[in-house]
């Protein structure tokens, strides 16, 4: 058979998920009576929850006489380190463009990538049916992009790049624009034309292979995945491991594997141009290579755009510390992270000259956020401190990084936006209607402004806005800026939070903790309504006495709390407290826990 190996990009939520389902449904690949998961890529407990692609993932589909190797690719920036290692699998990309809101920040990331690499790029128009469509505006809109591109990368680019037009969830596409029924047929025939080039290696000399994916079974082991870039790999037989420090270790293959649907197929052979997942070798990393024993050539290894942000991560040395969790050493902490960077190229780690601090290197904050998510559900307890940006030093000056940000808000949201962002030093930098009652907003901002903005954000276009920012460059530092408003309740000792307590505090504050559960002092309970930290007795109890009558006794009412996710806590915290994260709660404290200690005043 022919063989293709295409990657589906797009911005988040432009639905490449959902028509990758499609194409594995009509491609044949589920027999009539399979009963199949809605997202059945999403197969992470947490891509389920978040609705997001967190990891990419291959899977294979067969459609006349060629074999596609499809790689369905996260759309959130914070994960863009999945989308530039697929591209290193692929000869063409499909990019998913949604009919109303058009080319956004990821879109432009994954294009420019793609076009770096030479890459042939297809067009895919989906939600053709939304009420709101503007096809013509996002065509020329994503034909405006890739000129910009060109010109600014000076690669060249065929610009005579095919569009089809449908809907993924309906399950329809076509070449004609108007049309709003029929099936897949025409985009699976697209797929597997000549439009997109096989894949063009060297079938005849010594084997080797780049890592570009880690996974695990329980029957094999560590498998490493990536695509045969010369010559032919056999199973059973033997290949050398060639490390980041240069060594080279011959092993025996233990299973070589194909993907095949959504699952593996063994096989005996695989030759140049094929993505195959190899066992035999427990401790490989994602820029490795795989070479011929006789002849081990190491290919130059994956590079990434680098992290912009970093986090301090801490064993819990909290009061609470061994109540709720299995894990609690530093050792063990380490290891986690260890395995985090290993299977992701845009982590890194290092350790501080504190042996219970470490200190975790990201894309973003919600990068960040799913990785603590994971260690936390294996058992974990561990305290984590405000996301910081990743400064430089360049001739002297001190820059940090600046990110685009694009909003599509409602147009009554416009000033409140504007004046949020003037204290976080955006610069707008375009603004035009878009769509009925809505507008499209551009700023120029340092990525330390977006920290902590996303819940503000969500409040302030009252949870009706989007949101979403690419990664431009250093620039000058813009000097202090202002981080959270408000102050934090503290609570001042240890014991069970009572009702009586809190509904003597509401008129201090919002509130972040329930009746019943056990605090301790240091413990941020809720968010003061003015500037500075407070002390509060949430422990206090009413005191009984014989007199009882009809109007003495209030009703305790207390307000729902927000909540307490872990985006939450890091959006909120400052930078003199840790969120204290446990596989059962969240909790917000202070670094110094004794009230004495602390400065009163923010």
């Amino acid at each position: 058979m022919k063989l293709k190996n295409i990657a589906v990009v797009a911005h988040v939520d432009h639905g490449k998920t959902t028509l990758v389902d499609q194409l594995l449904k009509y491609s044949g690949t589920f027999s009539a009576h399979e009963q199949v998961a809605e997202r059945v890529m999403d197969s992470g407990e947490l891509e389920r929850e978040r609705g997001i692609t967190i990891k990419a993932k291959n899977c294979a589909i067969r459609w006349k006489d060629t074999k596609v190797n499809l790689l369905d690719t996260p759309g959130h920036a914070d994960f863009g380190g999945e989308v530039e290692r697929s591209l290193m699998m692929v000869d063409g990309i499909l990019l998913l463009v949604d009919a109303s809101e058009g080319p956004l920040p990821q879109t432009r990331f994954v294009l420019t990538k793609a076009l770096e690499r030479g890459i042939r790029v297809g067009v895919f128009i989906n939600k053709v049916d939304r009420a709101d469509e503007r096809i013509d505006e996002v065509r020329g809109e994503v034909e405006d992009l890739l000129l910009e591109i060109a010109s600014n990368s000076g690669h060249d680019i065929d610009l005579d790049i095919p569009f089809y037009y449908g809907s993924g969830r309906n399950a329809y596409a076509s070449k004609d624009k108007t049309r709003r029924e029929g099936n897949m047929d025409p985009l699976l025939d697209f797929l597997v034309s000549d439009y997109y080039p096989s894949p063009n290696f060297d079938k005849s000399g010594s084997a080797q292979l780049l890592v570009t994916n880690l996974s695990y079974s329980n029957y094999l082991g560590s498998l490493m995945v990536g695509r045969i870039t010369r010559g032919k790999i056999e199973n059973s037989k033997q290949i050398a491991h060639i490390g980041a420090d240069g060594k080279v270790k011959p092993f025996k293959v233990s299973s070589l594997q194909i993907y095949d649907g959504l699952g593996m197929a063994t096989v005996d052979s695989a030759e140049a141009g094929e993505i195959v997942i190899i066992s035999g070798f427990e401790n490989g990393d994602i820029g490795d290579t795989l070479a011929a024993v006789d002849n081990p050539e190491a290919l130059p290894r994956i590079e990434v755009e680098p992290p912009t942000v970093s986090v301090q991560v801490s064993v819990s040395t909290s009061p609470m510390s061994g109540r709720e969790g299995e894990y609690l050493t530093s050792r063990k902490l380490e290891e986690f992270l260890i395995d985090a960077i290993r299977k992701n190229v845009s982590l890194k780690y290092e350790p501080t000259e504190d042996p219970k601090v470490f200190i975790l290197k990201a894309r973003g904050e919600l990068q960040v956020a799913v990785v603590f998510e994971e260690i936390r559900r294996a058992g974990f307890e561990l305290m984590i401190a405000r996301p910081q940006v990743i400064t430089k030093e360049i001739d002297g000056v001190l820059m940090e990084p600046f990110e685009r940000l694009v909003l599509d808000v409602p147009d009554d949201s416009t000033g409140a936006i504007t004046e949020k962002m003037a204290t976080r030093k955006g610069r707008l930098e375009a603004m035009a209607p878009f769509g009925e009652g809505r507008t499209r907003m551009e700023f120029h901002v340092p990525s330390r402004g977006l920290i902590g903005y996303r819940s503000t954000f969500l409040t302030d276009t009252r949870g009706q806005g989007l949101m979403s920012s690419y990664f431009v460059g250093y620039e000058p530092h813009v000097g202090k800026m202002l981080a959270r408003q408000n102050g934090a309740l503290i609570s001042d000792r240890a014991g069970k939070i009572t009702p009586y307590a809190l509904f003597n505090l509401l008129s201090s504050g919002k509130q972040f903790v329930l009746p019943t559960e056990q605090t301790y002092e240091g413990q941020v309970v809720g968010e003061h309504t003015r500037p500075n930290d407070l002390n509060v007795n949430v422990c206090r109890e009413k005191h009984l006495s014989s007199v009882r009558t009809a109007g003495k006794d209030e009703n305790i009412i207390l307000p729902p709390i927000p909540p307490r996710t872990l985006d939450w806590a890091l959006d909120w915290i400052d930078d003199d407290e840790w969120v204290e994260v446990t596989p059962k709660n969240i909790r917000i404290r202070k670094k110094e826990l004794n009230q004495n200690m602390r400065k009163v005043t923010r």
